[in-house]
């Protein structure tokens, strides 16, 4: 169909790219993969510019992209933040570099999902909006079906603007391209012509792969969209390519095969142009990289082992194109469980950065790709302390290893916004301390605790102090998101209710007296006094704990209650231990 019908080169048919493959022995050695990515796109641009088949000035395009079936989720980040750091790599190395994300918006709905959620990011089941306007439409384009929560133009327009949003958040300026725009500009007009025109070709590559699929069958690689009841077709009975000005074909509305269930058709005969109906997504995708002019595409391990063999085998043998450089990436689950937006086990990129800072976040999709990951919300304290030591190895704070040296010196620049000025100044509060501070309402009093513990040092710039105690916010959202020990609210303003007997009256008098005497309150030294002090009372050392987290948490329970107190100051622990205030 072009004229780069050359085979070899970077990525010729005699060498077929293989996905998971970022670098080979022969190849330098590189701290950072998207390195190792760039030098094989490199490779790519200049084989065509050497074949005359690419202009000078022709730019990069590194694309992604979605079907928008469902709630856009931080799993679906991954194929976003993959490209945009070998878009920061290429723009570094001097090239000019577009970063396309495509909504595959004119799939079917296939079946109805279970969450959905509002432009804000808010979850809802499905009962809680117009689910009829889905369940009316299974098998309809998703940009030809009601938004059901009415504010958009389509449930496809509704859900590629979340996308969109989860972009923004992170930081990445995708050109966000609609599939049903490109078909109704007739963007797509040539390459399905063409498709038509050689489907004795397409048929006999794609039998390879879909048992479905007779070489020698009627097998037609159009999809149009049934004129009487909306839905999109599988059965074309003829073609003509000469046809109005692009072409037609005539189709049956039959039954489409939706995992388990079967979307009726309704039986209509009609003529569809090739601007009402689509291509079939194994020659969609090798169809979008030529219209785009892509060179650049990572994708999960599901198209690594099913659509890339067959994409790639299209895209040579049939449009006679080079398919672009790919990097498949290994899926990371959601506390153990795989991400599925149709089962609701999904958390949003807006729900992430309530709780870690956006730098934490893009340096996760900034570790190998090739490994199988958890991003676990119960134990997102362990993330943010790696994030921390990485910029701490950075800035020469901690010695680290070879590897991580070479790591955070290439990759700490490119986890910031690309505008970030890179400021060895800043401060990170411990995250579990930042929970701690959390408890405390009083942004005073977190400040102050925060230079007690030593975190904030003295001269330390107003900027850096206010970042720095920005992530107490996000670590109290933490703590209440997943009600862990720092799931707590200290009572300053007011004594809560209470009532204490003797025993346990005289022996808070006697702790407060301790804590007001000691020349310095020692966390463990504090925790040891709790219990002798219950001891000498004859008062139970359980029940003792449960009359400090009520004077101080009106709960009967909380965190560790000597490291917790010696954080707080003096003067108020001991007033609150012993009534006054």
């Amino acid at each position: 169909m072009s004229d780069d019908s050359s085979v070899g080169g970077a990525n010729g048919a005699s060498d077929d790219a293989n996905p998971y493959t970022l670098q080979s022995a022969d190849d330098e050695h590189h701290a950072f993969w998207a390195d190792a990515v760039a030098d094989r796109v490199e490779a790519r641009v200049e084989d065509q510019l050497e074949r005359g088949v690419r202009d000078a000035d022709e730019p990069i395009v590194v694309k992604g992209g979605i079907s928008p079936s469902g709630v856009p989720h931080l799993g679906n980040v991954n194929e976003i933040m993959r490209g945009y750091y070998v878009v920061r790599v290429l723009r570094e190395r001097g090239h000019e570099v577009r970063q396309v994300f495509t909504a595959d918006d004119r799939d079917p709905l296939r079946k109805l999902p279970r969450t959905l959620c509002d432009l804000e990011g808010n979850l809802v089941d499905l009962g809680d909006v117009d689910a009829g306007a889905l369940g009316r439409n299974l098998g309809a384009p998703y940009t030809d079906i009601p938004d059901p929560f009415g504010c958009c133009d389509s449930y496809g327009d509704h859900f590629s603007n979340i996308i969109q949003d989860s972009a923004d958040a992170v930081d990445v300026p995708i050109e966000l391209v609609s599939n049903t725009d490109l078909y109704e500009r007739g963007e797509f007009e040539d390459v399905t012509r063409y498709v038509l025109e050689h489907r004795d070709r397409a048929r006999e590559v794609l039998s390879s792969y879909q048992d479905k699929v007779d070489a020698d069958g009627d097998y037609v690689p159009f999809n149009p969209i049934c004129a009487e009841c909306g839905k999109i077709t599988e059965t074309v009975t003829s073609v003509d390519p000469d046809a109005g000005e692009a072409g037609t074909v005539d189709y049956r509305c039959t039954d489409m095969n939706a995992g388990d269930r079967t979307i009726d058709g309704c039986g209509h005969e009609g003529t569809a142009t090739l601007r009402e109906g689509k291509l079939p997504w194994r020659f969609e995708w090798p169809a979008q990289w030529q219209v785009l002019g892509v060179d650049f595409e990572p994708f999960g391990k599901d198209h690594a082992e099913g659509s890339w063999p067959s994409g790639q085998d299209v895209a040579r043998n049939v449009l006679e194109i080079e398919p672009p450089v790919p990097m498949v990436y290994e899926w990371f689950t959601l506390e153990g469980e795989p991400f599925s937006s149709s089962e609701g086990n999904v958390i949003l990129v807006s729900d992430v950065l309530e709780l870690l800072e956006p730098e934490v976040l893009r340096y996760f999709f900034a570790k190998d790709p090739s490994r199988a990951r958890d991003f676990s919300i119960e134990r997102l304290d362990q993330l943010v302390d790696e994030f921390d030591r990485f910029e701490a190895i950075y800035f020469g704070e901690l010695e680290g290893t070879e590897d991580e040296r070479e790591f955070a010196q290439r990759v700490y620049p490119l986890v910031l916004e690309e505008d970030a000025e890179v400021r060895k100044e800043r401060i990170r509060l411990p995250y579990t301390f930042a929970a701690v501070l959390g408890m405390f309402d009083d942004p005073a009093l977190r400040e102050e605790v925060a230079r007690k513990e030593g975190h904030i040092p003295e001269n330390a710039p107003e900027w850096a102090v206010d970042a720095a105690l920005s992530r107490v916010g996000r670590a109290r959202n933490w703590a209440r998101r997943t009600g862990n020990e720092f799931d707590y609210e200290l009572k300053r303003s007011e004594i809560p209710d209470h009532e204490f007997d003797a025993a346990t009256t005289t022996a808070l008098s006697e702790l407060a007296e301790f804590v007001a005497t000691a020349e310095t309150i020692d966390p463990e030294e504090l925790q040891g006094e709790i219990y002798e002090t219950a001891k000498r009372n004859d008062v139970d050392v359980g029940d003792f704990f449960a009359a400090g987290y009520r004077l101080f948490f009106d709960e009967e329970q909380g965190p560790k209650l000597g490291p917790f107190l010696a954080k707080v100051d003096r003067e108020f622990v001991v007033d609150r231990l012993r009534r006054d205030r």
